[in-house]
């Protein structure tokens, strides 16, 4: 033990008592973070993944002498080296943030639609009167600089023209059956949420029983019941799609009605009625038109279950799902393409939806 000196102080330590400590870093307050730098070699990789792809694309589409499932091998080639080559393109020049599959979706729904609308206008092959094709080709093979890009079915339709005429019909039934269960199912659901009570519980059973059905049972059997037609096929679809709206316009109205300016509105003498559609609709609307983006998608693929099943719109009108059973019987082993041109544009708007759909959902 030390001693102290006569003055009060300690004297200093021996050498033997110098404690040494660890030495320890001291953060300081952070500075602006840099972004880290992109790679050199990020723009030339994606050039020359998007040149192959191109080189790729081109050989697959115009190279008629080659084997049609060669040129699947390399369109499918071709698309994988152009999405990786267009990412990084993307990825350099808008950062990390750039969603090359997003974008991709919203520019396929739109070309879709607007070809959909202004078909009528486009210089197209004949899709639906047989009369008019008895001197067109059967089964012509694909050919981008042919009449028949697409090629042709058993009938010389042109399939191009049957494809967008029947995204037409599609998209028109799917998106009209998402609307109206959005109105009704949005409503019921904002009314069971904030009235609760014996409203929730009745409502509750109503939609836990439709939910019960197995979907593609419900849809045969009002199909059955129905005359297939646009307006009877958007019906029975839009009958799927309300258990869900009510679901999540339930939901959301149980938590926007605990909300400060709810309960504001309501401590200030507003109406019932007034707070609903004035306070709780605007705010439920948002998560109902997301989910609403997906349920096109389901929708879709309903739809054409029903025409491929022989239960939606009949022939000779082109829906993607009476197109893909034109393929019956053995006709998809010797001329795939009468399958694959329907098959591809239905793949690809499903996945957009879906991809958008869920893009939004997870914002909110």
């Amino acid at each position: 033990m030390s001693e102290v000196t006569p003055d009060g102080a300690a004297p200093s330590p021996a050498p033997s008592e110098v404690m040494t400590y660890r030495q320890q870093t001291v953060l300081l307050a952070p500075g602006p973070v840099e972004t880290l730098e992109q790679p050199k070699n990020l723009v030339l990789i994606g050039s020359i993944l998007t040149v192959v792809g191109i080189a790729l694309l081109g050989t697959a589409l115009f190279g008629s002498a080659i084997m049609m499932t060669v040129r699947i091998v390399l369109a499918l080639v071709a698309l994988v080296c152009l999405f990786r080559g267009l990412g990084k393109l993307g990825t350099s020049k808008w950062g990390s943030q750039f969603d090359l599959s997003y974008w991709l979706a919203c520019i396929w729904l739109v070309a879709l639609i607007l070809a959909a609308i202004f078909a009528p206008l486009l210089p197209l092959g004949e899709y639906k009167d047989t009369v008019k094709t008895l001197a067109e080709p059967g089964f012509a093979s694909p050919s981008l600089l042919s009449d028949h890009p697409l090629g042709t079915n058993n009938f010389g339709l042109d399939l191009l023209a049957r494809a967008l005429f029947g995204a037409r019909a599609s998209l028109t039934v799917a998106i009209c059956a998402v609307l109206i269960g959005m109105i009704i199912g949005g409503t019921i659901g904002v009314m069971a949420g904030y009235f609760r009570g014996k409203v929730d519980a009745v409502v509750g059973i109503l939609t836990n029983s439709l939910l019960a059905i197995p979907s593609l049972v419900l849809l045969i059997a009002l199909a059955a019941v129905l005359t297939s037609n646009l307006r009877n096929i958007t019906l029975a679809l839009s009958i799927l799609c309300i258990p869900s709206m009510v679901r999540i316009a339930r939901a959301n109205t149980v938590v926007v009605a605990q909300r400060e300016f709810v309960l504001a509105a309501r401590a200030m003498g507003a109406t019932k009625w007034r707070v609903i559609w004035r306070e709780l609709v605007p705010n439920v609307l948002v998560p109902v038109a997301a989910l609403g983006l997906v349920a096109v998608s389901g929708l879709i693929v309903a739809e054409a279950s029903l025409s491929f099943l022989g239960l939606g719109i009949a022939q000779p009108d082109p829906t993607w799902g009476n197109m893909i059973a034109e393929g019956q019987g053995g006709i998809v082993e010797k001329h795939p393409f009468i399958v694959l041109v329907p098959g591809v544009f239905l793949f690809l708007t499903v996945f957009s939806f879906n991809l958008i759909g869920e893009k939004y959902r997870s914002k909110l």
